[in-house]
């Protein structure tokens, strides 16, 4: 009963995410997916929306953080290590937002890798191919941006990379509904 009330976390944790790109772009008409970065957003000083997209990455971190504690741990154990740092940068970057400059990209550079290495390392764990596919997903999107193939911005493949919380979601539902193996 506890692991599914701990579960809930890695739901809401992906789902404050999710609001908080969406409301903090609604707000944000200004905002240009061939110039700018998620991070725009969140900037303390230029951004109208900053404490909007920060607290909800601070907030999502927080719950993923538990998620990635409790029940994630019981269900993907070397995963949720992952999962874990990737989350404690998530709550830097809300911290050191884009105003602080390079110790913004200090952060964000290992949260991305984290978040990369979590779909990774749960791939293998837990055999699967749903987690396996938004990593290549990704992969692909920040080659394409890296290769300049279309004219993109970062916040491109910043947004896509939140594709991962898809599967992490998912997990979180399986073990809320007790249904934890899964290929997916």
């Amino acid at each position: 009963m506890q692991n599914r009330a701990y579960a809930l976390f890695g739901i809401i944790g992906p789902l404050l995410v999710y609001m908080s790109i969406i409301v903090s772009l609604a707000l944000s008409p200004e905002f240009n997916w061939e110039t700018n970065a998620l991070s725009d957003l969140g900037h303390a000083i230029n951004s109208e929306v900053a404490s909007t997209f920060n607290f909800g990455l601070l907030l999502a971190g927080f719950c993923l953080m538990l998620y990635s504690l409790t029940a994630f741990k019981k269900h993907a154990k070397y995963s949720s290590i992952c999962l874990l740092a990737s989350t404690f940068f998530v709550q830097l970057l809300a911290v050191f937002n884009e105003s602080y400059g390079s110790l913004h990209y200090a952060v964000a550079v290992p949260h991305f890798l984290m978040l990369s290495a979590t779909s990774i390392v749960y791939s293998y764990e837990k055999r699967s191919a749903f987690a396996l596919a938004t990593f290549l997903i990704v992969m692909f999107t920040w080659l394409v941006y890296a290769l300049n193939i279309f004219n993109i911005g970062i916040a491109v493949p910043e947004t896509i990379s939140k594709l991962v919380l898809a599967w992490i979601m998912y997990s979180a539902l399986r073990i809320y509904f007790g249904k934890e193996s899964s290929i997916l």
